[in-house]
């Protein structure tokens, strides 16, 4: 495998999109390299040239490491990006596309060539240019890892990840931390694969449980009529007889055969009286006496 170094200086910018509207631009490049699966993406960040505006000049030199035969099979490609840093945010201002084959196919061996590419914008309208100076250094052959060899052991985890052995399997030989051996387990060694007969809680007797239910056995049956009780009937209570009512008719009753009697006893008294008075009467008589 031949790999080559790509050196490269970002030289300046002009006629750029200005993303600012008051203040001008604090513009920066990033450099990628893209396409090469052995050294992965490559990316190269500028610093941040303060006021430069529309027409920012950079001259930041910087290097790659890219694989040759890639290169040769137009694999490989650099994008060159311009942001403008802002405080709410930065914001791209344009990219440039270049495949390493036409870099390669036009390069000079011996110096940096200056090259001008078109900036686009993010929505792919051209607008401004950049410049760039590079230059291709010799093919280096890098070592391939080999491959394992028939026969030898391979050194790597199992697909879980972990080197531990699968769970039940054991080590064919051991070793202590001082190197003696510890012997191989012993046949059935580890837990039986069924447990002895009467192992374990013994069987239950023979009408070991709880007795039948005999008959009759539980509560009794809830007597006729259980449950809610049968509706009430309301019986109207017996008027009560007014004693105050039968004592005054009493009374007054009384008091009426009473006067009647002493009527009838001052009446009898009365005629008496008179037949006296008749008597007198005839005492007239004892008066002419």
């Amino acid at each position: 495998m031949e790999h080559r170094t790509l050196e490269l200086e970002l030289v300046s910018a002009k006629d750029l999109k200005d993303v600012n509207l008051i203040s001008k631009m604090d513009v920066y490049g990033v450099v990628s390299l893209y396409g090469d699966s052995y050294n992965g993406t490559q990316n190269t960040k500028t610093k941040v040239f303060r006021g430069c505006g529309t027409h920012p000049t950079f001259n930041f030199p910087m290097r790659f490491t890219l694989d040759d035969s890639l290169a040769q099979q137009n694999r490989l490609s650099l994008d060159f990006k311009l942001v403008c840093e802002r405080s709410l945010g930065d914001r791209e201002i344009g990219v440039v596309n270049v495949p390493i084959k036409e870099l390669f196919d036009s390069a000079d061996s011996k110096s940096m060539k200056f090259v001008s590419y078109q900036v686009k914008r993010p929505s792919g309208k051209p607008k401004g240019e950049l410049s760039f100076s590079y230059k291709f250094g010799e093919k280096v052959a890098v070592p391939v890892p080999e491959a394992p060899k028939k026969g030898e052991p391979v050194t790597a985890y199992p697909v879980g990840g972990s080197s531990a052995p699968a769970y039940g399997a054991y080590p064919l030989q051991a070793t202590s931390s001082s190197g003696s051996v510890y012997p191989p387990p012993q046949p059935g060694y580890g837990y039986p694969e069924a447990p002895p007969p009467g192992y374990g809680y013994p069987p239950p007797q023979p009408g070991y449980a709880y007795p039948p239910q005999q008959a009759g056995y539980g509560y009794p049956p809830p007597p006729p009529g259980y449950g809610y009780p049968p509706p009430v009937q309301q019986v109207q209570p017996e008027k009560k007889k007014n004693k105050f009512g039968m004592g005054l008719g009493a009374g007054l009753l009384g008091g009426v055969l009473g006067g009647m009697l002493i009527g009838d006893i001052v009446s009898d008294g009365g005629g008496g009286c008179g037949g006296g008075g008749g008597g007198c009467g005839g005492g007239g008589g004892c008066g002419g006496f």
